[in-house]
């Protein structure tokens, strides 16, 4: 693989931060692979499952199909690309493909995000004000708090990525990642990169802000759990709670991990394991936490499941 030089202008980026294993990279391929296709449907069952129980047309799970669908196109925006680059030895992408992955990807994470703060504040009106909740969290409030967390997700990053676009690339071009991120490609900028660390900050306050309202919710949340008087009234507050607290700590964790750092450095072989654990695993434990952690959602996917075996029972 030629490598561009340094007078001669970039057009497309080396990925070497996937192991180069030769015939060993199926290894890595076969599971990917399988993590892939099971977040797709998995995520899907979740989706219909909400769609068409009725008993399931409230904002929590409105929330939740909208989350899992996110998380289908998010997971698409990389993996895809990574198994492609397992079984092919050019592991290149365009600038053009570099800026529209990191778009998306980004893109679709923003919106997660902002939707799991919406979550953790639909949580805390539910408990802590059950008696308003009806008239607080109206279907109509519903779709537009999902309708909006997605439009400004997009929009969000849609300025820094039309700036990273201007920016000349006339050096090295190996991106020592997995898929295309923000900090590996700022550093092949033919130019001044003091911007990383005002992207660092950005991208910093923005986590800690979302992670700190969640926080304060759920600290609210568990104070008002624990007045209750009955054992079991507090295990039912708390079970329509727990699912979405662990997808939050898978989330945020990742992401904390990934971004939090500033300009500390870590071994490339710990930076791909950060960047499998934010783009991969946490996208495959999120379908498990909500068909395992929520009895409704298992009696809700029990039914589709039904549906299917009569659907194609009477098909054949």
């Amino acid at each position: 693989m030629v490598r561009s030089n340094q007078t001669s202008m970039v057009t497309e980026f080396f990925f070497s931060g996937l192991p180069e294993l030769e015939d060993g990279n199926l290894l890595f391929f076969i599971p990917l692979l399988v993590i892939y296709i099971f977040i797709i449907i998995g995520n899907l069952i979740v989706f219909f499952a909400v769609r068409m129980d009725t008993h399931l047309h409230n904002p929590m799970y409105n929330f939740i199909s909208i989350f899992s669908f996110l998380e289908i196109w998010y997971t698409t925006a990389t993996i895809p690309k990574m198994l492609s680059n397992l079984v092919s030895k050019k592991r290149t992408i365009s600038i053009t493909g570099c800026l529209l992955q990191m778009y998306f990807f980004h893109s679709l994470g923003n919106s997660e995000g902002i939707l799991l703060t919406t979550m953790a504040i639909d949580r805390y009106v539910a408990i802590c004000n059950p008696l308003r909740y009806p008239t607080i969290m109206t279907p109509r409030l519903c779709t537009q708090l999902s309708i909006g967390s997605c439009i400004f997700g997009f929009l969000l990053l849609l300025p820094e990525i039309v700036w990273i676009s201007t920016l000349p690339f006339c050096g090295p071009n190996q991106i020592h990642q997995i898929f295309c991120d923000f900090e590996p490609v700022l550093s092949l900028a033919c130019t001044d990169t003091s911007m990383i660390l005002i992207e660092d900050v950005i991208h910093a306050i923005a986590i800690i802000f979302s992670v700190l309202i969640i926080a304060l919710s759920y600290i609210r949340i568990i104070t008002v759990i624990l007045r209750i008087p009955s054992a079991e009234g507090r295990q039912k507050a708390f079970s329509t709670c727990a699912s979405h607290l662990g997808v939050f700590l898978m989330f945020y964790g990742s992401v904390s991990l990934m971004y939090l750092r500033f300009s500390a450095t870590f071994p490339p072989i710990l930076d791909t394991i950060i960047a499998l654990m934010f783009a991969v695993l946490a996208p495959f434990f999120n379908p498990i936490i909500y068909s395992l952690r929520n009895k409704d959602m298992k009696i809700a996917i029990k039914k589709l499941l039904c549906l299917q075996k009569v659907f194609y029972a009477s098909a054949s």
